[in-house]
């Protein structure tokens, strides 16, 4: 059949798919050929503004999305890219507007549109405004690991250590085969100086979870280190292949660009155990934390998104209950449990003197959040 015949939906289809292969010229061919056809179809005009966004010809996806809209001014999946695009381009104002508008429109409960602001907006640096949108998608979504993992990452970014790990951990918790937030939540953990801890999450994974080169050789780093392996233990040998893969040739020019980056104002050497996450300095901002009443109520949310409430005594029972079941465990035993399993797993020690002091060295490790 002609591509004349063909309606504006299908040309939408045609383009979608091409899109999804990552084949965006042709995508783009389709679109141009349907505008032709049909100058009126706003997904068209959309269906383009997106096709230049991931080319990377802001001002074109910019001037497809300013089409769409002059169509339908409320289309959501315009105002969402138009907000993507404007960021790019310096328009942080416009952008946070566009995705304001959203949420006047009321989408909200799209978790897909939230967590596609929240993206645009991490990118940006705009770690705030992202965690609110996030945070919604969240809330729209609550078993969503990419929401959950999203938080995780944009709240180790604000210098969270304690709310990143839960977040990390409850994505883990819906989906153990969730590897991105594994090798995160890996890499976060030997930032913090714990080893142990980051290799047992490292291990977790396969080498070809891995496409990044720092957890690589993090994982190879701690492997040496605390089992005491040598360099051509067969052990290493795929760790090793994976960082073949992954390494680029050397470049002289960018060797030289990476020692210039790595030099602070007074000419010397950042310390390398102190920088965050792939390359960027980590925010060292101290948790200030209010001492409550002892008859004043909480609430607590598990990494099963369960919330407790009540006094930190009330909480205490109510998350053994949450967690042990109808295991016959005393308290103590509990408790002493959990701290184990979050010494493990993070490196946090859990005070176990009062149930306020277990509660929040519990969120510290991520145990838990503390809502309230």
């Amino acid at each position: 059949m002609s591509d004349a015949f063909l309606s504006s939906d299908e040309f939408d289809e045609q383009a979608h798919q091409l899109y999804n292969q990552g084949r965006y010229d042709e995508a783009l061919d389709t679109l141009r050929e349907g505008v032709t056809l049909y100058p009126n179809a706003v997904e068209l005009r959309i269906g383009m503004g997106y096709a230049y966004l991931a080319r990377e010809e802001f001002a074109w996806s910019r001037r497809a999305f300013e089409q769409a809209l002059e169509l339908d001014p409320d289309h959501e999946d315009a105002l969402a890219g138009m907000g993507e695009v404007l960021l790019p381009l310096g328009d942080r104002i416009g952008a946070l507007r566009r995705f304001e508008r959203l949420l006047q429109l009321g989408f909200q409960e799209d978790h897909e549109l939230m967590l596609q602001a929240g993206r645009a907006l991490f990118r940006s640096g705009l770690l705030a405004p992202a965690h609110r949108f996030f945070d919604l998608a969240q809330t729209a979504e609550p078993r969503c690991v990419e929401a959950l993992a999203c938080l995780g990452y944009v709240t180790h970014r604000m210098g969270r250590d304690g709310g990143a790990l839960y977040w990390l951990r409850r994505a883990l918790a819906v989906d153990p085969n969730y590897n991105e937030a594994r090798v995160y939540l890996g890499n976060l953990l030997y930032d913090r100086g714990e080893s142990a801890a980051a290799l047992i999450h490292f291990e977790r994974t396969r080498p070809q979870d891995h496409f990044d080169e720092l957890g690589l050789w993090r994982t190879i780093e701690l492997k040496r280190t605390l089992y005491r392996l040598a360099d051509d233990d067969p052990d290493l040998t795929p760790w090793l292949s994976r960082l073949g893969e992954l390494a680029p040739e050397p470049n002289p020019t960018e060797d030289l660009l990476a020692e210039i980056e790595a030099q602070q104002p007074d000419g010397t050497t950042r310390d390398p155990n102190q920088l965050e996450l792939f390359g960027a300095l980590m925010a060292d901002v101290p948790a200030l934390q209010r001492k409550h009443g002892r008859g004043e109520a909480h609430q607590v949310a598990t990494l099963h998104g369960r919330m407790l409430r009540g006094t930190w005594d009330e909480i205490l029972l109510q998350l053994k209950v949450a967690e042990s079941g109808t295991d016959p465990v005393s308290l103590s035993e509990f408790m002493a449990g959990l701290a184990r399993r979050g010494r493990e797993e993070t490196g946090v020690i859990i005070p176990l003197t009062d149930a306020e002091a277990f509660i929040r060295g519990s969120a510290e490790a991520g145990v838990l959040r503390i809502v309230q």
